[in-house]
């Protein structure tokens, strides 16, 4: 949204439809393809094949997001205020990173690091982590996040590239969620499930070209109609900048919910590969519960619109999380066995967050437009700077405690490969933690929106309001 101290010049090539929904989907399917396989995989790859203690990845985790604070913001700031290229100010991007970003995505599968001695692996782990994860994915993934508000300013062409964002996202994890467990796990000689290396590394491989593929395409079919002139803007100091953010309570509110949800979804899905392989020895349960997932998002997409315009996106989402955190409790206390059984549960448990989930990044459009009446700066890119390192904190929190979790229960790692039989006590609280973190993290995402989060559905439409009238002054 444009303010008095701006200067927007709308550069109509075509009209805002579905080739730009598609074109945006099209940018989170590729980013997924890596972001979901290192969050779902990689601490196995990592423990299982190539060695890695438990707790040592979750070091690294941590270490990575230290240097995200930089990297995030300093890409939102440069993003912020670079002249408008002939490709577009963030689009361009895209067509830049795409190549360095997959093939350092690659680097992080390499299965025969394992050969090597241990010190040498705990260094390509870090070095390779923090290359991909700080810099390649970041010098992509905030200036396509920033891109939906030059897209169009319409906000409700922004709620439909929230929901085309998400299926691309729910899409990804169809393939990388369902079909991967399928093709890197083997059985060995005792019938055990066991993640292959150089099956992992060749999967990588696959999703390299297919990201390529879909970076292209959203470089291809979105356009940026909305130029922003950053010599009229109004200018804010560094300080002015850090107090604006730390004192945007949308901002803050919605970052605190943000690491919960990355916590309780993230350690989910890594915890999840423990679940299914050592709990109850079921790969095939694995693939299905991606697939549902991802059934859940398809089904919601299509009402998502119609239920938040009525109800508003804080509180339906409110509800909906509320409904998840229930069930996961349920589930908690019920210790089920029977993976099919769990799997019916999963699905009204994944409804419930669903609806969240698919908003998220509509949310973010109006967070930025909250900070833009706020200050009177556009600073889109900072703010979705600022939001990206809190999901990367909630990330790896989520893989770090995985990995303290872990080694906590008494998760014993595989050593050149051979299969480790997990105590009992190991295998009831890979399930505690499984069911328990969601149960907790959703309902207090839930109070978050309820109690702390302040753009209701009333608030929006007098902030849009306000909005339209300093843009007639």
């Amino acid at each position: 949204m444009a303010n008095k101290n701006e200067y927007k010049t709308e550069v109509v090539l075509k009209p805002f439809g579905l080739k730009d929904k598609l074109g945006y989907m099209f940018g989170d399917f590729g980013n997924d393809f890596f972001f979901i396989m290192a969050s779902s995989f990689l601490t196995v790859f990592y423990t299982n094949v190539l060695g890695i203690p438990g707790a040592l990845v979750g070091t690294l985790f941590l270490v990575a997001r230290c240097v995200d604070a930089f990297t995030d913001i300093g890409m939102g700031r440069i993003v912020d205020r670079a002249v408008a290229h002939a490709d577009g100010r963030y689009r361009v991007w895209i067509k830049r990173m795409m190549i360095p970003v997959v093939c350092s995505g690659v680097l992080l599968f390499v299965p025969w690091v394992a050969n090597l001695p241990m010190t040498i692996r705990i260094v390509y782990v870090f070095v390779t982590y923090i290359l991909w994860g700080s810099f390649m994915y970041t010098s992509i993934n905030i200036p396509y996040g920033s891109m939906a508000s030059v897209i169009t300013d319409d906000p409700v062409h922004r709620s439909a590239l929230s929901t085309f964002r998400s299926l691309g996202a729910a899409f990804a994890g169809v393939i990388v969620g369902s079909l991967t467990p399928q093709i890197i796990y083997v059985k060995d000689a005792a019938g055990q499930n066991v993640m292959d290396g150089t099956r992992v590394f060749m999967v990588a491989c696959v999703f390299a070209v297919l990201a390529l593929i879909c970076y292209y395409l959203c470089y291809s079919w979105s356009t940026e109609r909305i130029v922003i002139e950053t010599t009229n803007q109004k200018k804010q100091t560094a300080g002015e900048l850090i107090s604006s953010l730390f004192t945007n309570r949308a901002l803050v509110s919605f970052i605190v919910a943000a690491i919960l949800l990355l916590l309780s979804m993230l350690l989910t899905q890594s915890m999840n590969m423990y679940l299914y392989q050592d709990y109850f020895n079921n790969i095939n349960a694995m693939s299905i519960a991606g697939l549902l997932g991802t059934g859940c998002t398809l089904i919601l997409a299509p009402f998502a619109g119609t239920i938040t315009k009525r109800f508003g996106k804080k509180e339906a989402s409110a509800f909906a999380l509320l409904v998840a955190g229930a069930v996961y409790g349920l589930m908690f206390f019920l210790k089920i066995k029977n993976a099919w059984i769990y799997l019916c549960f999963l699905v009204v448990a994944n409804m419930g967050s669903g609806l969240f989930n698919l908003m998220c990044w509509a949310f973010i459009s109006d967070i930025i437009d909250y900070q833009t009446l706020k200050t009177g700066s556009s600073d889109g890119g900072t703010v979705y700077g600022v939001y990206s390192f809190a999901r990367k904190l909630g990330q790896a929190l989520a893989g770090g405690l995985g990995g303290f979790a872990l080694t906590w229960i008494g998760y014993q790692s595989s050593v050149a490969g051979q299969v480790v039989t997990q105590t009992q006590a190991t295998l009831d609280g890979i399930y505690g933690i499984t069911t328990g973190v969601p149960a907790v993290g959703y309902i207090l995402i839930a109070l978050i929106m309820i109690f702390w989060y302040p753009l209701s559905k009333k608030k929006i439409d007098e902030m849009q309001a306000e909005l339209k009238k300093r843009n007639e002054k």
